[in-house]
């Protein structure tokens, strides 16, 4: 977790979120308004008599209004075909065509015409100072015409108003009858002349394209005889052929399936000799009966032999060599049949490899043939679809050319004036009360608004929250601005004037707690007082620099305000002014010319010799327990006199002598040396000037400070104005600052002005 002292130095170097980010302060804002609502009365009262005035000095303006209907969808006799000559009736269903319709009204055109019929090109009054009767007049009185006129939409419905505005109630109800009567008129003009031309260019297209038609049915048939196409359709033909083929194909097939069974039919023939006459296949066996009888013959002498050897008859046995014989002469007897057949097999194979070609040759023709014509069909489909084309565009032409003639003769008209141009009874401007309400507002509106941005762009620090909010400093205290008692003008009444003391005090206001120890700035110190001492009560501050961002902030009369109401407690104190450049305690104390801290640091005279009780101006006391160092002669280098071992020593020296020491600074916004003494003290006060010191220049002076890890204490609010009414808000809590002190009251008048204000409540 950060302590505070941590949290105060990211929040200035921006690691925190700036102070200035947060949300609206809408009691600031209550405040602003409260503090300046005699400004905004006054623009309020302002802005209601410029909008009664200007009210006065307008001229008396009247309004006639006419109903028209623009139908998106007229009756169409002709059915619901969309007149292709009137193409911008499609897109009436869109708003931005409507809008469309709405300018067209107020167009050149339109305007123009409608001047010319009411002769107001030669009317002085409408066009000023124009030639009657020339161009520039007739441009000039359509302007005027045009700046009239406003097109207002009905809301759901195709109706619409033209309002025209006159300084004249029957002049203005003439220009409003003349524009809707010309818009009528020429919209339905439009429409007619656009039927006209349409009907004129459609026949002429009618003509062309007939011509062409002519052209492509003349080349149709043409391209069929050159290339003797049949009646019939190329489909049809095409379909025959292809028919044709696939029989051709199918034979073909059939016939070479037949060949390969032949050939190897042949082939099996042809392994069969006398010596494995056996392995006859048993097809061949099942188409010919001739050859089962010849292998049967074989089989039977093959088996006999066998049955003579296995009786035990020898190889040179009479019937064995008999069965030999029969064995041999049928084995022959197969074989030739055999060949026979292998034969027969081979002229049979003969004829299928000529019927093959054949059906070859018949269906390459067919294909030859469907070639051709697939070519032809190209050219003659390209020839037929420019005819056709041409014949749908002839007969679409001549159907809308019957239709764009029959439209211009029935006048169809979507634009109908619906209620004619009315006469205005009474002016709808000027508007008197809605200007003065109008005006009213804005002013006041714009008085508030100047009343919150005043308030706003007022950078200042007002209160002890801005201190805490805005710095992230611990609030020390405020001290009240000083006052002289009233003083009695030629009137014989008694005035006050703000920043004076009194009388009998002092110019120095710095040495006013001693002198009214009792009054509400005593007060206000001893409070300052008591809050630095319980910051740290176990150790005290003791070394303590105060300092503030820029000159005029009230530094010195902070420190010695502060220094007196410490030697009043009881501490011996020393007040040491380190402002080497614009030093003021040698006025405040009476050292003017005497020695001082320059002195001590440049080894020309010893700290005790210059450390001398305070005195109460020339002609004052000495202050009990107070001693002051004046700065002494200024010096060529501030800074390093200041950053020296020899002011360290000095300010060590000054602690074993003193219980407080209180040190004046420069500003640190001008110079550094009020950062390089913040490194050696105990504590540091950052004295803020009640709205005079913006919190931007406080943040800079404190990053200086926090750049060196200054121990800063916290801040005084200085030269606080409590008697301002406009600034109670800050200071509520702080109302008893403004009297002199809590103290016992030496008149009666006194006693009865303090209960009077005690009975009051404080402000607010």
């Amino acid at each position: 977790m950060l302590n505070d002292a941590t949290k105060k130095k990211l929040a200035m170097k921006g690691s925190l979120p700036n102070p200035d980010e947060g949300g609206i302060d809408y009691e600031a804002v209550v405040h602003g308004i409260r503090k300046h609502w005699p400004l905004a009365i006054a623009l309020t009262v302002l802005a209601a008599g410029m909008a009664l005035l200007y009210s006065k000095a307008q001229s008396r303006i009247y309004q006639s209004s006419a109903l028209l209907d623009f139908d998106p969808n007229p009756v169409r006799p002709l059915g619901e075909k969309t007149d292709s000559m009137m193409g911008w009736v499609s897109y009436f269903d869109t708003q931005q065509n409507y809008e469309t319709q709405f300018q067209i009204i107020k167009s050149e055109s339109v305007l123009s015409k409608a001047v010319r019929d009411l002769g107001l090109q030669a009317d002085p009054r409408f066009i000023g100072s124009r030639t009657a009767g020339s161009r520039e007049a007739v441009e000039s009185a359509t302007a005027v015409l045009r700046s009239k006129v406003v097109v207002e939409p009905v809301k759901n419905s195709h109706l619409f108003y033209i309002r025209v505005e006159d300084t004249d109630a029957a002049f203005a109800q003439r220009l409003c009858a003349s524009v809707s009567t010309t818009y009528r008129d020429q919209n339905l003009k439009k429409s007619v002349d656009e039927s006209s031309d349409a009907a004129l260019w459609l026949s002429g297209q009618v003509d062309h394209y007939g011509t062409e038609l002519k052209v492509n049915e003349e080349a149709l048939h043409a391209f069929k005889k050159q290339n003797e196409l049949p009646s019939s359709t190329l489909e049809e033909v095409s379909k025959m052929i292809r028919l044709e083929m696939q029989s051709y194909d199918d034979a073909l097939t059939h016939t070479r399936t037949r060949k390969q069974e032949l050939s190897a039919r042949h082939a099996e023939l042809a392994k069969i000799t006398l010596e494995n006459v056996d392995i006859l296949p048993a097809s061949e066996l099942l188409n010919s009966v001739f050859l089962q009888q010849l292998r049967g013959q074989y089989l039977a002498a093959k088996k006999s032999r066998e049955e003579l050897i296995a009786s035990g008859k020898g190889e040179n046995h009479p019937l064995v060599k008999s069965d030999d014989e029969k064995v041999i002469q049928s084995k022959r007897a197969l074989v030739d049949e055999v060949r026979n057949i292998q034969g027969a097999v081979e002229r049979d194979l003969a004829v299928i490899q000529r019927e093959e070609a054949g059906k070859a040759g018949l269906y390459e023709d067919a294909r030859k043939r469907a070639v051709e014509l697939n070519m032809k069909e190209l050219e003659f489909h390209r020839l037929d679809r420019q005819r056709a084309q041409n014949e749908k565009m002839y007969d679409t032409l001549l159907e809308r050319m019957k239709e764009a003639d029959l439209a211009r003769m029935m006048r169809v008209n979507n634009v109908d004036i619906v209620d004619e141009a009315t006469s205005p009874k009474a002016p709808i401007r000027p508007n008197t009360l809605t200007n003065l309400g109008a005006g009213s507002l804005i002013g006041l509106v714009l008085g508030l608004a100047i009343a919150i941005l005043r308030e706003h762009l007022d950078t200042s620090i007002k209160a002890p929250g801005d201190i805490e909010e805005k710095l992230g400093l611990t609030f020390l205290g405020l001290l009240p601005a000083l006052e002289r008692e009233p003083e009695t003008g030629k009137d014989g009444k008694r005035r006050r004037r703000r920043g004076d003391l009194p009388r009998h005090v002092n110019d120095a206001p710095a040495i006013y707690v001693h002198q009214r120890p009792l009054s509400g700035i005593a007060e206000a110190s001893r409070t300052v007082r008591t809050n630095l001492t319980f910051m740290s009560p176990d150790k005290p501050h003791r070394i303590i620099l105060v300092t503030s961002s820029a000159p005029a902030e009230g530094k010195t009369t902070v420190a010695c305000s502060l220094a007196i109401a410490m030697a009043q407690s009881g501490h011996r104190v020393c007040i040491i002014d380190c402002d080497l450049r614009r030093p003021k305690l040698h006025r405040v104390f009476s050292r003017v010319g005497d020695e001082g801290l320059t002195s001590v640091l440049v080894g020309e005279a010893q700290l005790l010799d210059v450390a001398k009780p305070a005195q109460a101006g020339a002609n004052g006391g000495v202050i009990p327990n107070l001693w002051c160092i004046p700065a002494g002669s200024p010096p060529p280098n501030p800074a390093d006199l200041l950053q020296s071992e020899r002011f360290k020593k000095v300010l060590a020296e000054l602690g074993e002598h003193f219980d407080r020491v209180v040190i004046d600074s420069p500003p640190l916004a001008a110079v550094t040396d009020s950062a390089i003494i913040s490194t050696l003290v105990d504590a540091t006060i950052f004295v803020v000037r009640a709205f005079g010191t913006s919190y931007h220049l406080a943040r800079q002076g404190l990053r200086a400070l926090y750049d060196v890890d200054a121990p800063v204490a916290g801040a005084v609010l200085n030269a606080v104005d409590l008697n301002r009414t406009s600034y109670s808000y800050y200071y509520q809590q702080y109302y008893y600052y403004r009297r002199e002190g809590y103290r016992a009251l030496d008149t009666e008048t006194e006693r009865d002005s303090a209960a009077a204000q005690d009975a009051a409540p404080p402000p607010n």
